[in-house]
């Protein structure tokens, strides 16, 4: 068959003709993006690419920025520093590069890509984590043999991202279970597991029937189905070097792989280490007799994540959590494709799990069952399903894949299906409802958007091997195109996605527990601005204040950590921080100060300073990426907020204050609890 990324027409015929078929021909579909046409134009610049030779440091770290605030465990539902401050992990997927052969299963042809990828992160997303995917094929080419020159190659990549300040969770990635089952001339691929693995199982010839996603491989495509049954029964394969089951080899390589990196990470690059994915998207193949979705969770995944959980250990990993990942279906929004699950019957899981799950609307991927965009508060009730799993859980909640297709069929729904996730990320309430009923918006969830791949456009990728279809479009891979970032001509990293959306206003570290939150990011539709939460009228001062701007809102009770370690916001590096207002009930500010302390105590109470890890930019030396912090007197359980805006014009002190009265008036009849709910 042709491959749908060099002769358009058969892949939109695919597309047409099922569309013809009807529900059944999507039935599969379970939540990965598709379709890459033409390159979407840039929408945001680096303002100064890591790779040149202006690059600085932002400067000496804060007395605040050591171990303890690196380090990251899971307590409760959230996820806490050594400060005991609650943190949110915000970031994205490093990257899909992995799936791809041309880099031998590296996210990076180098190490100075990936130092320039690791600072554009930073400068131009405002990310603090990254999912670093691994391959099994590359890191076990050969039964029992793992590949440390692959594994000290991967080790050097993720350096550069945990030296830029980020945290890092690795990831074994897989789908399709492994590019080895698909023909040379095949309209798919898969990436997971090692040809070796292939060979040995005897699978038949893959074929997917009518597909018009790559995802129905998962539920149709018996090669697929049976290598994925095969691994959860951990079939014993004999192969050249012996017999061994499939599931304990590739425990066997994830042990030596956390080992080899634990080794070779200093301990300050193992600190910001924030866990381990063990497996991408499980699904059982094919149910046994009597089996189902959530007997499959319960008497196969979950003891495979105890094994693992177990490796972890042996490898030096006991203090850092496994993120483990349900079934991929169970929280589908198309009602056909929804399984059970959730890791139902695993009980509280602890601090020594966090539950990890992916989000993407099938609905509007399929192309049938979403029409026109989305709108204010549509995924409320998809991500308060996480959110009731986390507690139900005792574990922090990470939404470790989430997106949507940035060019094709269905790509004009992006900026409004963005928006609506980000949204619901941040507060569990639609922007009409938040001012009237914040103490019900919830946690801030964790997660990390698919993708970043800084070759997005670039690629040179020979599909299963194939010489003749040497693949240069979008992803490369499966006609997906999701990366926010690309190269310019000139090779500087720029967005592809409205800066006004990716980079955001977020707490990253809340000295105490977080109550409420909420963005209005202003981000475009093409050249409509979207403005779903808008201040409401009997808050005139604030609503002058923050005009057309951008504005976010914390709200916030102190813990009983150490006294003057203050709440951090992230500030977008669109924000002009000598323009910045800041309105709280510790003061008010525009253009705040350069944080300052003598010994513990900050010298004003609302500062701004760098990023830890972020470069510096060519112009007066300041951070592109900026964080506002938030030193409250040492008074646990007080309650404290803050309203960022960037502002249409620069308000005068009286403007404040009177917003500031505004503010203190809601905070109190809002009636905030005093533990959050939830």
């Amino acid at each position: 068959m042709a491959n749908p990324r060099a002769h358009r027409g058969p892949f939109r015929t695919r597309w047409l003709a099922g569309l013809v078929a009807g529900p059944a021909a999507v039935a599969a579909l379970y939540g990965a993006p598709a379709q890459a046409q033409d390159q979407a134009r840039p929408q945001g610049r680096a303002p100064a690419p890591a790779h040149t030779s202006a690059q600085r440091t932002a400067g000496a770290p804060l007395w605040f920025d050591t171990r303890a605030a690196d380090d990251v465990t899971p307590q409760g539902t959230r996820f806490v520093d050594g400060h005991g401050r609650e943190v949110v992990l915000r970031g994205f997927n490093v990257s899909g590069e992995v799936k791809l052969d041309e880099n031998r299963g590296l996210p990076f042809a180098s190490t100075a890509d990936a130092r320039t990828s690791a600072q554009a992160l930073r400068n131009l997303a405002g990310a603090d984590s990254v999912r670093f995917l691994l391959s099994w094929a590359y890191a076990e080419p050969e039964p029992g043999r793992v590949d440390t020159a692959y594994l000290a190659a991967a080790t050097e990549q993720m350096k550069e991202f945990l030296d830029a300040g980020l945290r890092v969770y690795p990831d074994f990635h897989q789908d399709l279970f492994s590019r080895h089952l698909f023909d040379r001339d095949s309209w798919y691929t898969g990436d997971g597991a090692p040809a070796w693995v292939v060979k040995a199982g005897g699978y038949g010839k893959e074929f997917c029937g009518i597909c018009v996603h790559w995802g129905q491989n998962i539920t149709q495509n018996k090669a697929v189905m049976d290598a994925s049954r095969d691994f959860w029964h951990n079939r014993t394969l004999s192969t050249d070097h012996g017999s061994l089951g499939v599931q304990d080899a590739f425990l066997d390589t994830a042990e030596k792989t956390m080992t080899y990196l634990r080794d070779h990470l200093t301990a300050g690059q193992f600190a910001r280490v924030a866990g381990f994915d063990p497996y991408n998207e499980p699904y059982a193949g094919t149910y046994e007799s009597g089996q189902n979705s959530r007997s499959w969770e319960r008497d196969l995944l979950w003891p495979f994540y105890e094994r693992f959980r177990a490796r972890m250990d042996a490898a030096g990993w006991r203090d850092k959590p496994a993120f483990v990942e349900p079934n991929l279906y169970w929280n589908s929004n198309l009602d056909f494709t929804r399984q059970e699950g959730g890791l139902l019957d695993a009980g509280k899981l602890g601090p020594r799990y966090v539950f990890n799950t992916h989000f993407y609307d099938q609905k509007a991927i399929s192309g049938i069952f979403m029409p026109g965009k989305a709108k204010d508060g549509r995924y409320g009730a998809d991500f308060q399903k996480l959110r009731d799993r986390s507690a139900a859980a005792d574990t922090p909640a990470v939404v470790s894949e989430f997106g949507h297709p940035l060019n094709g069929l269905v790509a004009d729904k992006a900026p409004t299906i963005l928006k609506a996730m980000y949204q619901a990320l941040e507060s569990r309430l639609p922007g009409r409802d938040w001012w009237n009923r914040a103490p019900e918006s919830g946690s801030v969830l964790s997660s990390t958007q698919w993708q970043w791949d800084l070759y997005s456009g670039r690629h040179h990728e020979a599909m299963n091997g194939h010489p003749g279809k040497v693949l240069t479009e979008a992803d490369a891979w499966n006609d997906e195109d999701l990366s926010a970032v690309a190269l310019d001509d000139s090779g500087e990293p720029v967005l592809r996605q409205d800066a006004r959306l990716i980079d955001r206003l977020h707490p990253t570290a809340v000295a105490g527990r977080t109550l409420a939150f909420t963005y209005e990011d202003r981000s475009r539709d093409r050249g409509t601005t979207l403005t779903w939460n808008r201040v409401p009228d009997d808050l005139p001062n604030v609503a002058r204040l923050v005009g057309s701007g951008q504005y976010g809102i914390l709200v916030w009770r102190s813990g009983d950590g150490p006294a003057g370690v203050p709440t951090e916001l992230h500030v977008p590096h669109t924000f002009d921080p000598a323009t910045t207002t800041v309105i709280s009930d510790l003061g008010t500010v525009t253009g705040p100060p350069r944080y300052a302390a003598e010994g513990r105590t900050a010298s004003h109470p609302v500062a701004i300073a760098p990023e830890p890890g972020a470069s510096a930019d060519t112009g007066d030396g300041g951070a592109t990426a900026r964080r506002l912090l938030f030193s409250a007197p040492h008074r646990a359980g007080a309650l404290h907020y803050a309203l960022v805006s960037d502002g249409t014009t620069r308000p005068s002190s009286e403007l404040r204050a009177a917003a500031q009265r505004e503010l203190n008036r809601w905070t109190v009849r809002s009636g905030f609890p005093e533990a959050p709910a939830g």
